[in-house]
């Protein structure tokens, strides 16, 4: 007799969902003629949350991936006038990586996107039902700490 697997069931529809989620989020990301990938885009929106220009073992920590990874993106937006790379005042062998204004435009559209992106998802929710599911997100991107998590979300 085989007995029913809630959690595995569970498991298939959060795979799902971020698999809808990323796809939905490509797609407005394409809309938008950035002409970025979704990865640059990761790292632009991460660049601008450094109080200073980190160098690109910040940001690799940060997006936790390998330095290498960093390169190549950083590569590409540099290319597109979105980043630059510029020496440390106080040791110019670091390197640092600063947004240009055309990377902050860029952060505004890049904005504009993943909101339409967030409607489009939560389009089928009730208001009451978005502000459970955030409530239940917090609870599990805190790993299990819902007061810190109920708390902040009633905060934003």
């Amino acid at each position: 007799m085989n007995t029913p697997d809630p959690d595995g069931l569970l498991a298939e529809q959060l795979l799902r969902f971020t698999r809808r989620v990323h796809r939905i989020q490509k797609r407005h990301l394409e809309r938008s003629d950035l002409g970025i990938t979704p990865a640059q885009s990761r790292l632009l929106r991460t660049l601008a949350h450094f109080g200073s220009p980190p160098r690109m073992a910040d940001l690799a920590e940060r997006l936790e991936v390998v330095p290498r990874a960093v390169t190549t993106l950083v590569d590409g937006l540099e290319a597109s006038g979105m980043v630059r790379r510029a020496p440390d005042p106080s040791n110019r062998r670091v390197i640092r990586i600063e947004i240009t204004d055309e990377g902050r435009a860029a952060l505004r559209t890049l904005r504009g996107a993943r909101r339409a992106a967030a409607e489009e998802i939560l389009a089928p929710l009730a208001e009451e039902q978005r502000q459970a599911l955030g409530t239940l997100l917090d609870t599990l991107v805190e790993g299990g700490d819902p007061p810190a998590a109920i708390e902040r979300h009633h905060r934003c």
